[in-house]
């Protein structure tokens, strides 16, 4: 688990690297416990958070565009508003994620689990859902 200041540090090195900045390195979070959380705003368009455990974590209006996310578990996070634009979302789990208004647009979200996700106003479009589970998800306001 890392501390309040390790992950501002890898947040703000990763926002340089974005930049293109020679001191900033590209976010790593592989495996990283990240439980509950709180990532709300981050910026972690093309961070690595493979097999990550987000379980319950604020990533409200996150950016999360091209993010490799494959394996992480996400499940009962709040992704509202969150960008993942072409995120590569393989086998994670996001089972009773709020992902309302959330952009997914050209995501690969391929053997996912989105059971009982809140998916309302959520862009899908162009995204992978092959063998997506949506099982109890909601698509309209109320369930």
């Amino acid at each position: 688990k890392y501390t309040y200041e390790e992950l501002t540090k890898i947040l703000e090195d990763h926002k340089l690297w974005l930049n293109d900045n020679k001191t900033g390195k590209r976010a790593n979070l592989e495996n990283a416990n990240l439980y509950k959380a709180n990532l709300r705003y981050a910026i972690l368009s093309n961070a690595i958070l493979n097999n990550a455990n987000l379980v319950g974590a604020n990533l409200y209006g996150a950016i999360l565009e091209y993010a490799y996310m494959r394996g992480a578990d996400l499940y009962d996070a709040n992704l509202r508003a969150a960008n993942l634009r072409g995120a590569y979302l393989v086998d994670t789990n996001l089972s009773g994620a709020n992902l309302s208004g959330a952009i997914l647009c050209r995501s690969n979200l391929e053997i996912a689990s989105l059971k009982g996700a809140n998916l309302y106003k959520a862009n899908l479009s162009d995204a992978n859902l092959s063998g997506v589970d949506l099982r109890d998800a909601i698509f309209w306001e109320n369930g």
